[in-house]
């Protein structure tokens, strides 16, 4: 993940267009190539970090802490901690990512249909 100088051009670009459009605002939260796969999983009820690395085998370990961090500082995702020995920690989503529901899916809806278009074009 390339962090982005706060002082550059392309930063400012990025933040006004984030300020003008909503829709590119929630796409600079859930974007990315495993953000969303995250999302859809917790979507089925809350997950530890082993459990969403098994399901996402080809995520690191590093990757996958700092998409958890991100979705965690855009209260996506809450991390809970529990008291005991060895520690366990579970993430969830928040009631504003559970709002993620039906976008995820229509996503999906979308991205079958269109695979089926690139193969209808491919056989023709």
């Amino acid at each position: 993940m390339t962090k982005i100088k706060e002082t550059s051009t392309h930063f400012e670009n990025k933040k006004a267009l984030e300020n003008e459009c909503n829709e590119v605002y929630a796409t600079s939260i859930i974007g990315g190539q495993w953000t969303m796969a995250i999302c859809c999983y917790l979507l089925e009820g809350k997950m530890r970090f082993g459990e969403i690395k098994k399901v996402l085998p080809n995520i690191t370990e590093r990757v996958l802490t700092l998409q958890l961090r991100k979705l965690e500082e855009n209260k996506v995702i809450i991390r809970t901690i529990y008291p005991e020995v060895p520690p366990r920690v579970e993430y969830e989503l928040t009631p504003i990512g559970l709002k993620l529901a039906p976008i995820i899916k229509a996503l999906g809806k979308w991205g079958a249909e269109h695979k089926n278009l690139e193969e209808e074009t491919k056989q023709v």
